[in-house]
């Protein structure tokens, strides 16, 4: 085995020392390996120095929030570094390439939220908590990645290695029970 081909396996270990253990230093060895030639790459493409360290440093945090998705069948560490810093910079290019809207702009000061409103949006919290805690795990955890954490269903069916379909199907249920717990029956409201 060729030493590149030995150093490719070893930066897939680490990445999968990152994913089951959230092992910092193999983290710190990925970042001192790829962070210098994702800048470079970057910069070739046509980024400056600062936007390339910018850009590698986000593509290396995603390898640290993501590093559990990563299947050493289908690509190799450097090859899935790489394509997140490519994606990341894409991303970053549309979303710069968007008319940024015109912010509006208020002069009254905002409300001062009254007492009762705090103590109204305290009290749903507690509801809201004590609803899901009548559901089963498998429900808050789809809730928790879908609405919590922002993750989009594909993303929590690879997470959780679930179908798609099942995804969806658990969050519906999920929050037809909730809705179920939450909204006052009708007989209580009479």
């Amino acid at each position: 085995m060729s030493a590149e081909l030995e150093d490719a396996f070893v930066y897939d270990r680490l990445i999968e020392a990152v994913a089951m253990r959230r092992d910092r230093d193999a983290f710190a060895r990925l970042f001192e390996h790829f962070a210098p030639r994702l800048k470079a790459w970057l910069m070739k493409s046509g980024a400056t120095a600062v936007a390339a360290e910018d850009f590698a440093q986000d593509a290396m945090l995603t390898v640290w929030r993501k590093a559990d998705l990563y299947d050493p069948r289908k690509a190799r560490a450097a090859t899935w570094i790489f394509t997140i810093a490519r994606n990341r910079r894409l991303d970053m290019l549309r979303r710069d390439a968007r008319a940024l809207p015109t912010p509006e702009i208020e002069l009254a000061a905002h409300e001062v939220m009254r007492p009762d409103d705090i103590l109204t949006i305290v009290d749903d919290a507690r509801r809201v908590r004590d609803a899901l805690s009548q559901l089963k795990p498998d429900q808050v955890e789809v809730l928790r990645l879908a609405f919590f954490l922002e993750n989009p269903h594909s993303e929590i069916a690879q997470h959780l290695n679930l179908p798609l379909g099942t995804v969806k199907s658990r969050i519906r249920n999920a929050m037809i029970k909730l809705r179920t717990i939450l909204e006052p029956s009708e007989e209580a409201s009479k």
